[in-house]
């Protein structure tokens, strides 16, 4: 007789569509510990812009994947799938029920879909790029990984310069395409009973969400965060420093701006990278899609219907 797959619940959608609160909320339903698929919640140090839950909801829910690497290193989506996966296999052997929960698309494919043999790295090349890139645009950048290795491009969104740039170093460096790597972890989701739930708020409802996270997370201290970090020595080169609203307040903190002008750009980066969240996830076509509100029973009869159909 087979051994029956264990659950992975998967939650994902745009930022501020509410994933934590809906994962956490489960999680204590159910029996489940969350493992953020946050790419800077990995990041000691960076709390209260990335959102992380307050250390009394950590008490009552384990989360993983957060507070894993100091704030001046590099933390790559290979890395991150390499320790989540732990980290899901860890839940499962408590009998537990693992929540993957995020909103980089990138690292849940990395962890779902595996990641490429091998971690090329080219750091002269990879600052030539750069360089090039902000000369040229990030359209610019983009069309020209377009001609050269158009599987890469149609999964990597225009405006994302970093992931561009990453995919033609494999390219330059290797004279392959960064999309034909083989993949030997691809198979390590069909270990599990994979069920996805996508959040999709209005675009309205999605722009309010926002305006209030961002005027709650500045009211929460986001500068005094932004300016411990900096008074540590931290670059505001660092990788960690890419998170979204992190420049800014920085800007505003060294008096570059004012806090109004931080706020204002911060909340059009957010839109702008929710948009960009919303047309990656489009192409989850095997998730079930529902409203904020409507998504904790969803997710609950999901779950129901699935032990119904395993038993």
């Amino acid at each position: 007789m087979r051994q029956k797959r264990p659950p992975l619940l998967v939650i994902f959608g745009p930022t501020g569509a509410g994933k934590t609160e809906l994962a956490h909320r489960v999680a204590l339903a159910r029996g489940g510990e969350v493992v953020s698929a946050d790419a800077f919640a990995v990041y000691r140090g960076l709390d209260v812009g990335t959102a992380k839950p307050s250390p009394a909801r950590r008490a009552e829910v384990a989360y993983h994947m957060l507070d894993v690497a100091s704030p001046d290193e590099a933390f790559s989506a290979g890395r991150w799938a390499e320790e989540a996966r732990a980290a899901v296999e860890g839940v499962t052997r408590r009998n537990r029920l693992p929540i993957l929960c995020g909103g980089s698309g990138f690292y849940l494919s990395a962890l779902l879909g595996g990641l490429p043999v091998g971690d090329v790295r080219d750091p002269t090349l990879r600052t030539a790029l750069s360089q090039w890139a902000r000369r040229r645009g990030a359209a610019a950048a983009h069309l020209f990984l377009e001609r050269n290795d158009p599987s890469s491009a149609r999964r990597i969104p225009v405006g994302n310069l970093r992931y561009t740039i990453r995919a033609l170093e494999i390219l330059l460096a290797t004279g392959r395409e960064a999309s034909s790597r083989a993949r030997p972890t691809a198979d390590w989701a069909a270990g599990f009973r994979v069920r996805k739930v996508g959040l999709r708020p209005a675009p309205a409802q999605l722009h309010v969400r926002i305006e209030d996270r961002v005027h709650r997370m500045l009211e929460e201290g986001w500068d005094a965060e932004v300016r411990r970090l900096l008074d540590m020595g931290l670059s505001l080169e660092a990788n960690s420093f890419q998170a979204i609203g992190y420049r800014q307040v920085a800007e505003w903190v060294l008096g570059r701006i004012s806090r109004r002008e931080a706020e204002e750009q911060i909340m059009a980066a957010t839109r702008a990278l929710a948009k960009r969240q919303r047309t990656w996830f489009a192409r989850e076509r095997d998730a079930t899609w529902v409203a904020p509100e409507e998504s904790f029973a969803t997710t609950l009869a999901l779950l129901d219907e699935e032990d119904r159909e395993t038993r």
